[in-house]
């Protein structure tokens, strides 16, 4: 009764000795196979990741993210979520960025420009019907980014819950892959 489950035939193949030499001769051939599958796992995850859109904001929905690099206007950019609203802190957010340092964000009504040109209109209420508060306008400081989705119901710096995104919640810039 000691093998509930496993037949004691079973159990001997295992600790067969014709079971350990086969076991040393695969460890043999494809141990650094192995070793170096898992150096290359590692080396890619400490530089990229990837980011999944589980909403329709954007065309694509699998991005592939290049971790510490900096994008530029009409990127795509992957960032934490900072909490609040409908998602949990830490949540990882892929948009495009619109603005930068030195551009300046104005609003008409509920139309959003970035230097002059139309970036998107805010929405009065959110798909589940809650109040959304209108996002900040002025000059982008330094570390700051303007982000924005083309559909009109992705939640960008239009509204106040996301504002301006910091340098410091961004991962990176992101690649869709599909």
């Amino acid at each position: 009764m000691r093998y509930l489950f496993l037949k004691q035939p079973l159990l001997d193949r295992f600790v067969s000795e014709s079971f350990r030499h086969s076991l040393s001769e695969h460890v043999r051939r494809w141990g650094i196979a192995y070793l170096l599958l898992i150096v290359g796992a590692a080396l890619f995850q400490a530089h990229f990741g990837f980011g999944l859109n589980a909403s329709p904001s954007l065309p694509y929905r699998f991005f592939l993210i290049h971790k510490g690099e900096l994008p530029q206007r009409g990127d795509y950019v992957a960032f934490r979520w900072p909490g609040g609203g409908p998602y949990p802190a830490g949540v990882t957010f892929v948009k495009v960025i619109a603005g930068m340092a030195g551009d300046a964000v104005t609003r008409v009504d509920r139309e959003f420009f970035v230097n002059g040109t139309l970036v998107g209109q805010a929405k009065a209420v959110s798909r589940q019907g809650v109040p959304l508060e209108l996002g900040p306008t002025g000059v982008l400081p330094a570390g700051r980014y303007y982000v924005r989705a083309p559909h009109p119901d992705s939640l960008d710096s239009r509204y106040r819950l996301t504002g301006w995104v910091s340098a410091e919640q961004i991962i990176g810039r992101a690649y869709a892959l599909f």
